[in-house]
């Protein structure tokens, strides 16, 4: 007997208050934007260099909005035995100016195992909040019966 996966897309959402961000940068500094984002999206959000004025040099909104990407990523791909690293998931900015979600290591191996061939991502900020909504399809997946317990 052989059986269809009925699920096709999967959807995760995060919101991240700006602010959490910024603290958690003020406080641990590039050791803590190096542990969470790739060197892409760190150039990505990376402003331009000012002498002097003692602000942050990264856009806290932009990071803020990666980050909530991320974990919209980890709600579709349903880890069951602990996270993948947070850098294995990379929201890479085409040069349109639109993104892309893209997976290495133990994330990518999560998305293949779930069947999932396709990622979209739509990333937003505003009045100190960044939100993200990550949609992935999935492939039918042929399960036997014996797969399935049936047998």
């Amino acid at each position: 007997m052989t059986a269809r996966s009925a699920e096709r897309l999967r959807v995760g959402v995060d919101l991240v208050a700006v602010a959490d961000v910024a603290a958690s940068v003020l406080h641990f500094g590039d050791r803590y934007v190096r542990r969470l984002f790739t060197p892409h999206e760190i150039d990505c959000c990376r402003r331009p260099a000012r002498t002097g004025d003692g602000s942050v040099p990264y856009s806290m909104e932009s990071l803020a909005a990666r980050f909530a990407a991320k974990e919209a990523v980890i709600k579709v791909l349903r880890p069951t035995d602990g996270q993948p690293d947070w850098r294995s998931i990379e929201v890479h900015r085409l040069a349109g100016g639109w993104c892309e979600i893209r997976l290495s290591g133990r994330a990518a191996v999560l998305a293949g195992d779930a069947g999932i061939d396709d990622f979209s991502v739509s990333l937003t900020h505003e009045a100190g909040a960044a939100a993200a909504v990550v949609v992935a399809r999935c492939r039918v997946i042929e399960r036997t019966s014996t797969e399935e317990g049936d047998g």
